[in-house]
């Protein structure tokens, strides 16, 4: 049986959650250990990286990268989910808004953002997810979070619909809530508004172009040809610093003991994450640069040829 390693970008399907997707690579693949990289709801669809073998101990990394959407969103029509799943709550049936509005009101997100998590979200309190309070009927008081919008564009606006909708795409960090800021983006324009579609298009860098479907996976499990798709591990920390430590220092970091800032190249600045190779290019994992003494410590190893 073969035993997979790596990244695997799947193209999440309609209807299915991340944990879905999980399970049924579980079921193709023939092995426990997988992890996702972020959670999407059901109507959502597109990128989803999963972690396969030891890379799901790269789970982290790549959660905390930029993500990129494509969403569409409905002007006179207000939901309790804030998208069409939900109960309408409000309706305007005379939406006047035009294009330079719109426009006009997107820059206006750019940068630093703050959120109100909306009730139908995963997150916790008092130990219950906020969505099964709402749907027990309970509303509570949520603390605002902050965001950060690196990109907002018109993809296009179509306002002679019954209600309009309004296309974009969005390069955002961790923990932004599409669907809020599609009512914030309503809410500035001055009527009620509700998320339509959503396509993550980029995740860690990967984008939907390089993502297989599940039907796609099953076909070169078969083939014998899935190992040529994944990313390999280090693809998850692209964005961290690489270093090459000397040969004589290899096995010492493979064994997680402290080795010299000078045993390093090119020199590494103190309180760096960074990814370290051999001179063979191997990958040895992440490590740390201390702040006071610069030793290279290490985060996370990562033995050759280990299961």
């Amino acid at each position: 049986m073969i035993s997979y390693e790596g990244i695997l970008p799947i193209a999440k399907p309609v209807g299915f959650t991340s944990h879905d997707v999980v399970a049924k690579a579980r079921g193709i693949l023939k092995m426990k250990r997988i992890g996702h990289t972020g959670t999407l709801d059901p109507a959502v669809t597109g990128v989803l990286p999963l972690c396969l073998g030891r890379a799901t101990r790269m789970v982290e990394y790549l959660q905390e990268l930029p993500k990129e959407y494509e969403a569409t969103l409905v002007l006179g029509i207000a939901t309790d989910t804030e998208d069409m799943t939900g109960t309408v709550i409000e309706r305007d049936e005379h939406v006047s808004v035009d294009e330079e509005q719109v426009s006009a009101v997107l820059s206006q997100f750019n940068g630093t953002i703050s959120q109100v998590p909306p009730m139908y979200s995963a997150l916790k309190q008092d130990g219950k997810r906020l969505y099964e309070l709402a749907r027990e009927g309970k509303v509570v008081e949520r603390k605002a979070r902050e965001v950060t919008i690196h990109e907002l564009e018109l993809i296009s606006y179509q306002p002679d619909l019954a209600y309009p909708e309004l296309s974009f795409r969005v390069l955002c960090s961790k923990g932004t809530y599409i669907r809020t800021l599609c009512v914030d983006i309503g809410r500035a324009l001055g009527v009620p508004a509700s998320m339509l579609r959503l396509k993550r298009t980029m995740s860690a860098g990967i984008r939907d172009e390089h993502c297989l479907t599940l039907e796609q996976v099953a076909e070169h499990v078969q083939a014998g040809t899935l190992q040529s798709y994944l990313l390999p591990i280090d693809q998850a920390v692209q964005h961290l610093p690489a270093h090459i430590v000397q040969e004589e220092k290899v096995q010492a970091a493979l064994q997680g003991q402290r080795i010299s800032p000078y045993a390093i190249k090119p020199s590494a600045n103190r309180g760096d994450v960074i990814r370290l190779y051999s001179p063979a290019k191997q990958f040895l994992g992440i490590f740390r640069i201390g702040e006071e003494t610069g030793a290279i410590t290490p985060v996370k190893v990562f033995l050759p040829d280990s299961n």
